[in-house]
């Protein structure tokens, strides 16, 4: 549904009629006029009069858990935001355990009606066509290199993965690259990328540390495709797309320790400590170290008798 009504300029109006009267009537009035059995919404507020049956969808509870990344606007934006939709009688949908428990624990008036429903990703057949070694070659990656896909925002936690290879590089382990890819701007940080790469130029890891911003889709699944592993070492996750991707394709994970983590991929994935680069960089060298091996396998049986 197309409408002036849903344009961003008319969201502080809508708002302000859905406290007030109890309900966003110019929203309802088109439902209403089209049909709609349910709404579906993300941050979204209709009032608590509103007739027609509704699902909010939360994604994280990130101010709670890592309120140091927000400034006092922003936390409170996102906190009275969530309140509003959970007290305006939609039903509240979460995309993991974890972040089920964690609604039910800062808003306990919720607890048996909130819905942990983790999605899972498909992949069109056109998005699947491009080679890995023709996309590794237009981008000039190294034969090895671990995968990277996450936009540059701080809680992302890119500073840990520069860290864990300077210390790599200190420990004569060179050949170890991290290829990353994704927004480069943090709305709420401004200058962060600018200072990863500072990291990265002072520390001479140009070589490990290689990022190719916004990359088209079918590129990133051929990326993915030809990594040693695809990593995410955020520090907070809803529910990982980065992950499910990885999975589907059968590429092997390296993932920070955090609970969401643990429910996507237990057993399947290897864990470090997301605020320890000590325990990054032991991963990484592991990783690679069964790469030379499998490798060196390889050549040893294609070698003439």
């Amino acid at each position: 549904i197309l409408s002036p009504v849903f344009d961003r300029k008319n969201q502080g109006r809508r708002l302000l009629d859905a406290l007030f009267s109890g309900k966003d009537r110019k929203a309802e009035a088109i439902f209403q006029r089209r049909h709609i059995d349910v709404v579906f919404g993300s941050a979204v507020y209709y009032g608590r009069r509103f007739s027609i049956p509704g699902v909010a969808w939360i994604p994280d509870f990130q101010h709670r858990q890592l309120p140091e990344l927000f400034n006092l606007f922003a936390y409170w934006k996102r906190e009275l935001g969530f309140r509003a939709q959970i007290s305006g009688g939609m039903t509240v949908m979460v995309s993991s355990e974890t972040a089920r428990q964690d609604c039910e624990t800062y808003f306990p008036a919720v607890r048996g009606s909130v819905y942990a429903v983790p999605f899972a990703v498909w992949m069109p057949q056109e998005q699947l066509r491009d080679d890995p070694q023709e996309i590794c070659g237009r981008y000039h990656l190294p034969s090895s290199y671990v995968y990277l896909p996450n936009q540059f925002w701080k809680h992302k936690n890119h500073e840990t993965v520069v860290e864990a290879l300077k210390l790599l590089k200190g420990q004569g382990r060179e050949d170890i690259c991290v290829v990353a890819s994704g927004q480069t701007r943090d709305p709420r940080h401004p200058g962060l990328y600018e200072q990863i790469q500072r990291k990265v130029q002072s520390g001479n890891l140009e070589k490990n540390f290689l990022s190719l911003g916004v990359i088209p889709y079918g590129h990133v699944l051929a990326l993915m495709r030809g990594a040693v592993a695809v990593m995410n070492p955020s520090l907070m996750e809803g529910w990982s797309t980065t992950v499910e991707e990885a999975k589907s394709l059968g590429v092997p994970l390296i993932l920070s320790d955090i609970p969401v983590h643990r429910e996507q991929a237990s057993g399947i994935a290897e864990f470090f400590n997301p605020l320890s680069p000590e325990s990054l960089a032991k991963v990484l060298d592991q990783s690679m170290n069964c790469v030379i091996e499998l490798k060196n396998r390889y050549r040893e049986k294609s070698l003439p008798e």
